[in-house]
């Protein structure tokens, strides 16, 4: 989509305002799921209905999420960041009081799509309103700090949840998504100015849009880089309808002590970003995705043969996802940055469709689960699954380098904040790799 414009004025807000705008915004993707995934088994008997249907409750906020997320930004460009993240907040505060007051399932189903739909701008304007207004280090700074959060909200939120669930109940995590929304809404309304100085309304005429992606889904470079992405981190996007049922009932565990389990994963994946990171600085980062596949196929065959070993533990469901979530950190520099290259002019549609295929893929893998009766059954087949289709898709789309049409130049690191996790579900650790990447970047540029 369109590119930040050059600073010429001075910025419509100070860094600090700009910080706390921008941290508090981003943090409603990662609580709308974290906060809410400890209490679905609670919700099964709430409810009187059936998991399987509860698993819909995340398939209909990812299908929310995903399709909201390619109209966010060439909203914003166009009509200005204001009226488009206001209405879309307006729907995630509406989609928060229908979840919490819901009686039925069906209820539930709709205000947890509209808060999909509500929470996908967060992402997308919080990193527009920094670029919009700061370049260089005053930039990386703010950037900086709401990547902390993105460190931080996704391994505490689930902890978070628990917590609340064990003491007050489902109905008070309603609640608490309701109450920031408004925040978010009240703050962004009355101390929010517009930073888009540079409205240009044909960026949201669908030709255009349609072109863009049209061409980016008949690229065979990029689908493949695609595809790797949405097979990976959509397998673990799966997992987090799966891992509630799996953990809590199967396993036993408490919900705040489930909680504390998720700690494994982010805690994983942030290792490997930090591994990823520091190699990013002397290896290229098409090197680092075999390894991390290799990782993923590890996982893939941990979740296959666990029901070999008898009944779920937090050993042979958790090991299989942190070696897993793991194997992201190493993928994810590499497959996003060769996504990403070939497309200067349409850099911001390439990240947003990124974005949507790993969004897409947790659509994907939650609908699939939906069919099966026992969680555990569903994650040993899917997961594995996930795995396969990731190494295919890896191994039969290569492109040779003789037969590439554009160069493989490094992705901008803007455009890469936007596409690395865009549920924000891992998060940790995402700031060393784009810091990596941008720094090989430069010396690159140096160097030549």
């Amino acid at each position: 989509m369109s590119h930040p414009p050059v600073q010429t004025d001075a910025p419509a807000m100070t860094e600090t305002r700009t910080a706390v705008i921008g941290t508090l915004i981003v943090t409603l993707g990662p609580l709308s799921l974290a906060l809410y995934t400890p209490a679905l088994p609670m919700l099964v008997e709430a409810f009187q209905t059936t998991p399987a249907a509860l698993k819909l409750t995340l398939s209909v906020y990812f299908f929310g999420f995903a399709f909201s997320q390619l109209a966010c930004g060439p909203l914003s460009d166009a009509y200005g960041r204001r009226p488009v993240a206001l209405a879309f907040f307006v729907t995630y505060v509406l989609g928060s009081v229908v979840a919490a007051l819901s009686g039925t399932i069906e209820w539930l189903l709709i205000g947890r799509a509209l808060q999909g739909i509500g929470a996908a701008a967060g992402i997308a304007i919080s990193r527009a309103i920094v670029r919009d207004q700061f370049t260089g280090q005053r930039s990386a700074r703010i950037l900086n700090l709401i990547g902390l959060m993105l460190a931080v909200v996704p391994a505490v939120a689930p902890t978070l949840g628990g917590v609340i669930l064990g003491t007050v109940g489902w109905h008070a995590i309603f609640m608490v998504m309701t109450l920031y929304g408004l925040a978010v809404l009240m703050v962004f309304a009355v101390g929010t100015a517009e930073t888009n100085r540079t409205r240009d309304r044909s960026a949201a005429r669908p030709g255009p849009v349609i072109r863009n992606y049209r061409t980016l889904l008949t690229d065979r470079r990029f689908m493949r880089a695609g595809l790797v992405l949405g097979t990976t981190l959509g397998g673990l996007y799966t997992m987090a309808a799966l891992l509630p049922f799996v953990m809590i009932e199967g396993v036993g565990l408490s919900p705040t002590v489930f909680g504390f389990a998720m700690l494994l994963q982010t805690g994983s994946y942030t290792l490997g970003a930090t591994l990823a990171g520091r190699l990013l600085r002397r290896v290229d980062a098409m090197r680092l995705i075999p390894y991390g596949l290799v990782c993923v196929a590890v996982g893939g065959l941990g979740f296959a043969l666990a029901p070999l070993t008898g009944e779920p533990t937090v050993a042979s469901v958790m090991g299989p996802t942190a070696v897993w979530a793991f194997g992201i950190a190493l993928v994810m520099p590499g497959a996003t940055s060769d996504a990403l290259a070939g497309f200067p002019r349409m850099a911001g549609a390439a990240s947003a469709l990124i974005g949507f295929m790993q969004i897409g893929g947790g659509l994907a893998g939650t609908a699939v689960a939906a069919l099966f009766a026992d969680p555990y059954t569903a994650t040993t087949a899917i997961m594995p699954g996930f795995a396969l289709l990731s190494l295919l898709s890896y191994a039969l789309l290569r492109v040779p380098a003789s037969r590439r049409g554009h160069p493989a130049e490094p992705a901008r690191p803007e455009d890469l904040e936007v596409a690395v996790d865009p549920a924000a579900l891992v998060g940790a650790g995402g700031e060393e790799i784009e810091e990596a990447l941008h720094q090989r970047r430069t010396s690159g540029r140096k160097g030549g």
